[in-house]
């Protein structure tokens, strides 16, 4: 499941590329797909490893490009551990919403990018965020959950401020809005209870049916999960 649009954010084979806070990977397993060469950065070292594991897996087994690289390692968004101008491509998603400084954050993404570079940095939509924490008390409490709401003109001020010039926006995940809506009525704590686990199969096989991805498309329009901000740096 992409919230990315690889597309738009014109991955090339050879790009050398960053996924800050890539979590289990989705993104980073379609940067090696494509061509790209990836470092692969959370603070959860679960995560850090099941993603190796799978990058692991798609290079042995082919299906990574040949000549693919891939690096996977810990690391805070509010300190990269790069060089500055070090990344054609950099993708930050459902992270800003995490971190104590988002301005601290998006100011070192904004330095380990090329000039030229492009960016793409996805956060919850403000009405999804809004609606779960008026439901549950949980959402904005639990521990390493979201700190903070966005709106979009919020978020694009401050990659404007770092330099970040703006040139395309997109919503995604209207089925997932809906997901989290059960898992707040139900309780957030209750990842195994029926309607939540049914819903969670219903996402599954969406994602192996195209038409129904169309569906979402359409409804992404009105009730989206993510709004994803491109940019690119001069």
């Amino acid at each position: 499941m992409l919230t990315v649009d690889f597309d738009l954010l014109a991955v090339q084979e050879g790009d050398t590329a960053l996924d800050a806070g890539c979590g289990l990977g989705r993104h980073s397993f379609e940067f090696v797909a494509r061509g790209a060469n990836v470092f692969s950065m959370d603070m959860d070292m679960d995560c850090v490893r099941r993603t190796r594991f799978t990058l692991v897996h798609m290079r042995d087994s082919g299906q990574s490009k040949p000549g693919a690289r891939f690096q996977v390692l810990v690391g805070d968004a509010l300190n990269l551990p790069f060089r500055n101008n070090t990344f054609d491509r950099i993708i930050c998603s459902e992270v800003m919403e995490h971190v104590s400084d988002d301005n601290k954050a998006c100011s070192e993404l904004a330095r380990v990018l090329k000039p030229g570079g492009l960016i793409a940095i996805t956060v919850p939509t403000y009405i999804s965020e809004l609606l779960y924490d008026t439901l549950t008390y949980e959402y904005f409490t639990s521990p390493g959950g979201h700190v903070r709401k966005y709106v979009p003109r919020a978020l694009a001020h401050i990659m404007e401020q770092n330099g970040l010039k703006i040139y395309a926006i997109d919503f995604r995940h209207s089925f997932h809005t809906i997901y989290w809506l059960i898992r707040c009525v139900v309780g957030l704590h209750l990842e195994n209870q029926f309607f939540t686990r049914h819903y969670r199969n219903f996402l599954t096989r969406v994602l192996f049916s195209p038409f129904m991805q169309k569906v979402e498309r359409f409804f992404d329009n009105f009730f989206p999960k993510s709004i994803i901000l491109y940019a690119q740096k001069p």
